[in-house]
């Protein structure tokens, strides 16, 4: 597989959960690498890779016109755009209008950075972070790229949101030539989710949390003593958990392959569990000596029950597979949560 050589890239949103992923896996492939994040989701916080000689860390609003000064000034050979307005299913119908306003006025101005780069000379491409959200009125498992053209639009407006944003590379190429990949991530997990500073305390039987995503907030409320367990509905929703660092790869994947060029990949795990599953599995890593008991919330209204991801095509054209198993996954989070709450 020819391989495109770039060494200069700059991510947005670089000290999110996902970026930090991103940012220390091309730190660790010898490339240079120019993070631009305003803090907006967890507050001030350090990252691991903040420290490392070939980190760069600006601090700004992407709306404001410093940012187009910062990308002119640098001159990266790829831009990485991963900042958002982002969280759980909560966040996704507090702030439904916040997310597509605000959202799209961040990949407005970073697509404007992108092609005056573009055709400056300088910039090579612009990788773009979407979402499994996407694909959320499918009926059609493990779900390929190409269901993207057929099935009905996202009925939240942040999956409407992220379905915009293949728009605005699919039109930057198609008025100004951009190139351009698309990478879907499928619910990804690791170590780094802190809790949103926008995010609402919510009451789960007799614990208070900060709703966040289902793996954190599974092993947060049984290392609280949660007994039984309670979760959302039956549990019988279906998810593709993929660690952060195989994520990670995967984009890294994506930049280096000409073969990435002008088009969409699944990047995930192909392995499906249940929440139930996922509950019992945690639960008999904190608890091996207790038998699991669990109780059923009202679920949420808009949540999605299945997202598959057919990963044939990441496969095929890339090379990439998942590596990192779920029972991994498990142990590294619980432990980190383990510390967090000490």
């Amino acid at each position: 597989m020819k391989k495109i050589k770039m060494k200069k890239i700059l991510i947005t949103g670089s000290q999110g959960f996902i970026g930090t992923y991103i940012c220390n896996e091309f730190l660790s492939k010898g490339y240079q690498v120019i993070g631009v994040d305003n803090f907006s989701k967890y507050g001030k916080l350090t990252r691991p890779h903040d420290t490392h000689k070939n980190f760069t860390l600006y601090e700004v609003n992407i709306l404001d016109d410093e940012f187009k000064d910062i990308v002119k000034n640098e001159k990266p050979n790829m831009i990485i755009a991963g900042a958002a307005m982002i969280g759980g299913i909560t966040y996704f119908h507090k702030f439904a209008y916040d997310l597509l306003a605000e959202n799209e006025r961040i990949i407005a101005q970073t697509f404007d950075a992108a092609i005056n780069g573009y055709q400056e000379g300088w910039l090579e491409r612009i990788c773009v972070l979407s979402s499994s959200m996407v694909f959320e009125e499918t009926k059609l498992y493990p779900t390929p790229e190409s269901e993207v053209k057929t099935c009905p639009p996202p009925a939240s407006t942040y999956g409407f949101q992220k379905l915009a944003v293949e728009y605005f590379a699919k039109g930057a190429n198609e008025q100004y030539g951009l190139p351009y990949t698309i990478i879907r991530p499928f619910n990804c997990v690791g170590v780094g989710e802190e809790d949103s500073i926008h995010e609402h305390e919510i009451t789960s039987g007799n614990i208070k949390l900060m709703m966040s995503h289902v793996m954190p907030d599974l092993i947060n409320k049984i290392l609280k003593g949660q007994n039984p367990l309670h979760i959302l509905g039956e549990g019988n929703q279906v998810r593709c958990y993929t660690n952060g660092k195989d994520l990670a790869r995967g984009i890294r994947m994506c930049v280096e392959s000409e073969k990435a060029v002008n088009d969409d990949f699944n990047i995930s795990t192909s392995v499906a569990t249940t929440v139930l599953e996922l509950a019992e599995a945690i639960w008999n890593k904190i608890h091996p000596d207790q038998p699991f008991t669990y109780t059923s919330d009202k679920p949420f209204m808009y949540d999605v029950q299945k997202r598959i991801p057919n990963t044939d095509k990441a496969k095929n054209i890339l090379g990439f597979e998942y590596e990192i198993s779920l029972n991994e996954s498990l142990d590294e989070v619980i432990e980190y949560m383990k510390i967090k709450n000490n």
